[in-house]
């Protein structure tokens, strides 16, 4: 079956639920795409959360990585009259239209991860993304001693959290003279990664450092590089997130170093039941990131 018809069921069969039970609450999460593993395990750890509130009910909608279903999926949800949404974008701007109006409907909505334009929103949860580019520009500068030639891989070009780190990064790295940084796009996705990567090494251009601003990417880089046969054991590379991935590739000196970025999933259900019971919550919520190397690694979880 597929994701959509997965989704469209779910709805139904929730749909059904909620003209059972008056009592029942139901949260609906619409997200950006589950071929992420970030995004997906944002959902799951949603799905967790309320799957200990018998009072509360999850639908979740995958848009795979189309804003125009991502639109058609809140849309659905509003026709359904969820009680309240969260909502993970690939796009600032696309979809705030159809997240206005279900806000204007009096459906209280979270906006989780990456920022939309405008407050037509409830409360936005995320971490501080310009210095999570600070923090990796920062390390990799220092581990370079101010020389070298740096590849920044970005993500979803659409999407606020990548203009946020790539800011923070080009922002402190540009404090050094002797370190040059190309750009690449790997849409935050390991596939996409590894095609940047084989283009990079087909056009033979040596790198020093890597800052990858997903974990997912970086991994993808290793994956082009190890198919090469290049030995990158010497190489700075910094990712984001701080994966179990991640984790172990720190452990066995394949990858340097990674900002951790909270998947923010409890924190979002943890606001989405006080919004329920009529209380007031902040604007806008960051939650703390940190740098994990080989040195902390073992006293920091990873989020997923």
């Amino acid at each position: 079956m597929s994701t959509l018809k997965t989704a469209l069921v779910i709805l139904v069969f929730f749909s059904s639920c909620l003209l059972f039970s008056s009592e029942t609450k139901t949260i609906a999460f619409a997200q950006d795409t589950l071929a992420n593993d970030f995004r997906k395990a944002q959902v799951y750890e949603v799905r967790d959360a309320i799957a200990k509130h018998k009072n509360l009910k999850f639908l979740y909608s995958d848009a795979n990585g189309r804003t125009a279903l991502l639109i058609s999926q809140i849309q659905k949800f509003i026709d359904l009259k969820v009680n309240l949404l969260i909502i993970g974008t690939n796009d600032a701007d696309a979809i705030v239209p159809v997240v206005s109006k279900a806000y204007k409907s009096s459906i209280p909505v979270i906006i989780l991860d990456r920022g939309i334009t405008g407050d037509d929103y409830t409360t936005f949860i995320n971490s501080d993304n310009i210095k999570i580019g600070k923090i990796g520009a920062e390390f990799i500068a220092k581990q370079l001693r101010g020389k070298g030639r740096v590849l920044l891989f970005e993500g979803l070009q659409q999407a606020d959290v990548t203009k946020l780190r790539s800011k923070g990064f080009l922002d402190e790295i540009s404090k050094h003279q002797g370190i040059h940084v190309i750009k690449r796009t790997g849409n935050y996705l390991r596939k996409d990664s590894i095609i940047e990567m084989e283009r990079l090494i087909k056009e033979n251009i040596r790198i020093d450092a890597i800052f990858a601003e997903s974990d997912s990417m970086l991994s993808g880089a290793r994956t082009a590089m190890q198919r090469h046969n290049l030995d990158y054991s010497s190489m700075i590379t910094v990712g984001c997130d701080y994966t179990s991935e991640a984790r172990e590739a720190i452990r066995q000196m394949k990858q340097t170093a990674s900002v951790k970025f909270p998947l923010g999933g409890k924190q979002s259900v943890d606001l989405a039941i006080k919004i329920l019971a009529n209380e007031e919550v902040p604007k806008h919520i960051y939650i703390p990131v940190e740098l994990v190397t080989k040195e902390n690694l073992e006293d920091v979880e990873p989020i997923f």
